[in-house]
């Protein structure tokens, strides 16, 4: 790496046009009362940007107004607001892992918890005026986390998860959310040779969730698993897909920069692991890890018919990377 060009803009998500994080923000804003901007818009500092679980919202207190609070306008203002800062596949997975919901409620009869309205919208700053704000979307199965700093912006952590993953009954029967990164992670996985496999799986037993479960921050531990540079040409193929798969949820000029800059600069550093089954129906587990990032892939419960996926940055969640530049060039006294 050119040691004059700072590490922080080779691997974080960045974008440098204002109205493309700021304008749908302030739209949405503008549209709510007093009363709903109170429960909407809170200070940067508060506790809760950084607090997150993907439990459903009867299980784990969420700051922010839900979306069954919101009238037709706002929630069109608030999709138009998610649209600008994911890409069509992204805002597709997100509407299909909050349309589980339903089928859950379906399921269970539980319309209380099962609820596709308690996805809770948090700002916490002042788009108009801060240099540093953010906002998050947070629910059952869902974190997406936007730092804006600068006029550029973090995307992670985020979490997409499916319950269930594949739908058993109904009029959905067979369909299979989050897909992608299931199918390709068993390819990937039945491709290597036995030699491969003993490097690539660690465990023979799958984790019942994530490692990293809710954690507000990760850390880059010694990697577990399969260097990328022990796979042959079309393994390599394989997972640097795979990887686009969780990076393409972001939008498409966005997803180029971070892909291109990881395989410029940390190819060397990914390595791929595996724990349990190598098949569908049976719990299974993978981790991509690479000098910035990890990416943990779970489909263990409920029969191994549940998904738990993330993506994390070891240094730019929340934008922490952005905000101590920031604050490093800005308020030096």
């Amino acid at each position: 790496m050119k040691k004059n060009i700072p590490y922080l803009f080779f691997f974080l998500f960045l974008f440098s046009l204002q109205s493309y994080a700021t304008d749908p923000v302030l739209d949405f804003l503008n549209s709510l009362d007093d009363a709903q901007l109170s429960k909407t818009q809170l200070q940067f500092d508060d506790v809760s940007r950084e607090t997150w679980h993907y439990f459903p919202a009867t299980m784990w207190p969420r700051s922010g107004i839900q979306l069954g609070e919101l009238n037709a306008k706002q929630k069109e203002l608030f999709h138009k607001m998610l649209k600008q800062h994911l890409s069509q596949s992204g805002y597709n997975k997100t509407m299909d892992i909050m349309s589980l919901e339903n089928v859950l409620a379906e399921e269970t009869g539980d319309t209380h918890m099962r609820d596709i309205n308690k996805y809770h919208i948090s700002v916490y700053g002042n788009p108009a005026k801060d240099e540093v704000w953010s906002w998050t979307f947070e629910g059952h199965h869902i974190l997406l986390s936007f730092t804006s700093v600068d006029d550029k912006i973090s995307f992670t952590p985020r979490f997409f998860g499916a319950n269930p993953a594949i739908v058993q009954s109904g009029p959905r029967k067979g369909e299979h959310t989050l897909a992608m990164e299931e199918n390709l992670g068993l390819q990937l996985i039945n491709s290597l040779s036995s030699e491969q496999k003993t490097k690539a799986i660690f465990d023979d037993k799958a984790p019942w969730d994530i490692l990293t479960k809710n954690s507000v921050s990760v850390s880059a531990d010694s990697p577990k698993g399969i260097s990328l540079t022990a796979l042959d040409k079309s393994q390599q193929e394989a997972l640097m897909k795979l990887i686009h798969e969780y990076i393409s949820a972001v939008p498409n000029d966005i997803a180029k920069i971070r892909m291109g800059k990881l395989e410029s600069e940390e190819v060397q550093d990914i390595h791929f692991a595996w724990a349990g089954a190598t098949f569908l129906g049976e719990p299974h587990y993978y981790s991509i890890q690479g000098k910035t990032f990890l990416i943990e892939f779970d489909n263990s419960q409920n029969n191994a018919n549940h998904i738990h996926s993330v993506w994390r940055d070891f240094d730019g969640d929340f934008g922490r990377d952005l905000i101590q530049e920031h604050y490093a060039a800005h308020h030096k006294n």
